[in-house]
Formats: structure tokens, sequence, C-alpha cells
């Protein structure tokens, strides 16, 4: 699983799969949130595919207080050695596209049945699993359907885990401003698939963190599911140009059909890291917004009581590396 690792939280141990969300739950949850669910000091399992690469974590934390430990979600037994002890237990697996037996099927639905089932066997009082806005059985993406197995895999097996489904995430680490960016530098077009309309909410990382750490704290949250955006909702051409703003690039936005972009992904998608695939242009032919009804019923950030990060509050500062003259192009003006 990509970056993948599993969070379990005990005097307690806290285990996790993650991606770079999990360096916004450490610092968050370095002391344990007020709840009856977690009233000591809180211990983290990460569970990872190579523990040998977790090292960077462990500064998050006290001394002792966060451990590495070898899992895959597509091997149960491994999955279920890690949970073990576990009081709560956080999945934020996730992959953009399929490579080798790194498949959606087996990673967001099989696997996330995996981590739902070995929690409940661990006696873990608490599941969150994060999914994603637009996980729906009935989508053309095969990510969005992978989504919505997990989702079902994970209610059949913990009817009482929390689902958070975040729009794009952003943050330092993150897979999209980063990689638009680079390629603002590179060349100086950018394609707009579907003529740039799609709308999307982005949301901070630090926000579904601590979205995280507060359905964790609540009962009341049990069972439900909640849907996190940011602030702002912004087409697609609109997140590129803030991509130009704040890397200091000009490129041409050039508008791509939806069926001119499904033919040229045929062809990307073979290469090891795609930068577009078919299924990913499927995902653009939806909007990926906080829905009307997860917002009438306060099913989101403003629920929990979060007060989410616009985007030029964070961006700004990881893009300045992608300037012409870095963090000094103002001084060269």
């Amino acid at each position: 699983c990509t970056m993948g690792s599993l969070c379990v939280a005990a005097p307690f141990p806290c285990l996790f799969f993650f991606f770079f969300l999990f360096l916004f739950f450490f610092l968050l949850i370095r002391r344990p949130p007020r709840s009856t669910l977690f009233p000591y000091t809180t211990l983290f399992r990460s569970a990872v595919r190579r523990p040998d690469l977790a090292g960077h974590l462990q500064p998050l934390g006290g001394v002792g207080q966060i451990h590495a430990v070898q899992a895959n979600l597509r091997y149960p037994g491994s999955v279920l050695q890690a949970a073990e002890g576990a009081d709560a237990v956080i999945n934020l697996v996730g992959i953009l596209f399929e490579a080798g037996k790194q498949k959606f099927s087996s990673v967001h639905a099989e696997g996330a049945g995996n981590v739902a089932r070995a929690a409940k066997a661990a006696g873990a009082r608490a599941l969150v699993h994060v999914s994603a806005i637009g996980a729906d059985a009935r989508a053309p993406s095969l990510y969005a359907q992978s989504k919505a197995a997990g989702e079902a895999y994970v209610r059949k097996a913990f009817p009482e885990a929390v689902i958070l489904r975040p729009s794009i995430v952003f943050g330092p680490e993150d897979d999209f401003f980063n990689r638009f960016a680079a390629m603002a530098r590179m060349s100086r077009m950018l394609p707009l698939i579907g003529g740039g309309k799609t709308r999307f909410q982005p949301v901070y990382a630090g926000d579904v963190a601590r979205a995280v750490v507060a359905v964790l704290g609540d009962r009341a949250a049990q069972g439900k599911v909640f849907e996190l955006g940011g602030p702002e909702i912004l087409t697609f051409k609109q997140l590129l140009e803030r991509v130009l703003l704040h890397s200091g690039r000009r490129a041409l936005l050039l508008p791509v059909p939806f069926g001119a972009a499904r033919f040229m992904a045929r062809f990307m998608q073979l290469l090891p890291s795609p930068m577009l695939t078919v299924d990913q242009v499927r995902l653009l032919e939806r909007d990926n917004v906080v829905s009307m009804s997860a917002n009438a019923k306060k099913l989101n950030l403003k629920g929990l009581g979060i007060d989410p990060v616009p985007i030029d509050a964070v961006v700004p500062e990881y893009l300045v590396r992608f300037r012409a003259h870095g963090e000094f192009a103002e001084f060269r003006r």
C-alpha cells in the first residue's frame, strides 16, 4: 500500500495505515484527546510495509511513544498481528493508481475490510476509516467504486466505525499542488481536463487530522459518515491558477476535452508513475465537494468544531521551492 500504515492507540496502542496525513495526526495527538476513550498517555504503533523506512516518525513523539511494525493490507494475518491490543485503529491507506499487486480492489476494498475485521478481533473500541468524497458503487471510476466497497466492508465488520470522506487533501507532501507546480516548472502548458470546470473543495491535511482526533473522542460520532472540505469551492482551472500564482510560474492553461484526455491517458498510464490514468479522467467527470446533505446534517468540519484552513494560508509556504529563485525570489525584483 502506498506509504501505507495502520495506527492503533494504546496504553494503549494507536495503529495507522497512512500517507502524509499521518505526520499531522502525530503532531496533534502526542497528548490524548479529552475523552473517556483515551484517559492515559497514548502510544502509537505505525504498521508499514517497510518499518526500516519509518524512522522519521519517531521524533514526532516522546521516547518510546511511536513504534513501527510490519504489516501489509493484502495479508490479513499481518494486519491482525499489528492490531493486537489496540484501543483504536485508524486506516488512512489509499492509492491513486493501480500498479503490480496494488489494485483498488485489494487496497481500498478488501484491505479496508481486513483492517476492520482485525480491529474488531483485537477488541478495539474505535475505528476511523478515511475514505474519499465521491465514493459510490455506481460511479464510472474504479477508484470511487472501490472506496464505496471499502466502506461497505468496514460497516459490515465494524458497524460503529466512523467514516471520513475528504476532498482533495493539501499539505507539504501532497500529490496535487506539488505535482502541478513541478509540471509548470518543466512545461509552459498545463492541461485543463474537461475544460477545467470540475469543482473541488480542497481540505488541509491538518484539518483532516483534527477531524480524526475529534471523532475518536466523540461517542456520538460512532457509526456516522463525515464529509470533509475546505472553506473554498474551486474549479480545476482556478486550482491551477493558484498553483501558478504561488509557484511564481507562467503557463498556458489548455482545455482538453474528456475524450481526448482519456485517449492520452491510455498511453500515459503505462508509465511506472503515470501523470494521468483513464480512471483519473473518469474521476474528473464528477464534482468533488461536500454534499448538501452532509452540510445540512452538519456532518462536516464545522459540525466537528473545526474551522477549515484556506489554501492561501498554507500552500505558498511549500510551493516556494518551485519559484525560479526559491525563497530568495522576492529579493531579486
